[in-house]
């Protein structure tokens, strides 16, 4: 079977997850080491956090990295684990739709068949988000590019309306609406957790809803009753990994202790999973 088949058959695996009240649910990695674990709990797929996958390769988030190293970062996740991986790629690392779909050849070629285009705009002076059509075209492009290359690749549209404060439920349905139409297949609304406001985007977007959970959302299974089809927790892992680092290092230069690491994963555990 060729590579395209198999990367086929996986992005419609994939997409087949992705069920209103019965949601994907996604702790996001940013290496393969977190990948395999998460792997290993039992996750139906691999999202990758563009934020973690950037603090690892000694970055800033923020469209501060470059797609060729994000995209051999991906492209190492995707060939360690055997579930799906979709990799989020913030706002395309492109200045422009051509180059939008320059990237998603990439990301089919590094292995993964879903992709993560946000849009809001970083460093621009111009508003936090890009206009409607500018990004309804970049998202055409992500599709163009997948469906010639064969791929059903799951294009989830981030929309930062409730991120940076742009805009609630009315502006989110229109961007929705836009960039489901201009072929994206799924939205995603990170920053939103009220029940009520959850309620009128899962009824209002014609597509499967992803939201971002973590401390003070409401629990998986809330979420799933709501209607919600994907459930990702973003950097929130990648983040209490770091806040570990820091604490045991503080802890072992202030103290000269070793509490913090009594929780740690044994040694034997790590080296098994990645030898095998």
């Amino acid at each position: 079977m060729t590579t395209n088949h198999l990367l086929r058959d996986q992005a419609l695996a994939f997409r087949s997850h992705h069920v209103p009240g019965r949601p994907l649910v996604l702790p996001n990695a940013w290496d393969v080491t977190s990948a395999r674990l998460v792997e290993d709990v039992g996750a139906a797929a691999v999202a990758t956090t563009s934020a973690g996958l950037a603090w690892a390769l000694g970055a800033a988030d923020g469209d501060r990295l470059d797609r060729d190293r994000a995209l051999t970062a991906v492209a190492r996740i995707a060939e360690a684990v055997r579930v799906p991986v979709t990799a989020d790629i913030e706002t395309g690392y492109a200045p422009d739709a051509a180059g939008v779909g320059d990237t998603v050849r990439a990301v089919i070629a590094a292995g993964a068949v879903g992709v993560n285009i946000e849009d809001a705009l970083y460093g621009s002076g111009e508003g936090p988000l890009r206009a409607v059509p500018e990004q309804a075209e970049r998202i055409a492009a992500a599709r163009e590019a997948a469906d010639a290359a064969g791929v059903p690749l799951f294009v989830n549209a981030r929309i930062d309306t409730f991120l940076s404060g742009a805009g609630g439920v009315a502006e989110t349905l229109e961007r929705a609406s836009a960039f489901l139409a201009a072929g994206a297949d799924g939205v995603f609304v990170p920053g939103v957790v009220d029940p009520d406001a959850l309620k009128m985007l899962v009824a209002g977007v014609d597509g499967p809803l992803n939201v971002m959970a973590g401390p003070g959302a409401p629990a998986v299974a809330d979420l799933a009753a709501l209607g919600v089809a994907r459930i990702s927790i973003g950097s929130a892992i990648a983040q209490a990994a770091h806040a570990a680092v820091r604490r045991a290092a503080r802890e072992l230069l202030e103290t000269g202790t070793y509490e913090s690491l009594t929780d740690g994963l044994g040694y034997g555990d790590l080296n098994d999973l990645l030898g095998r």
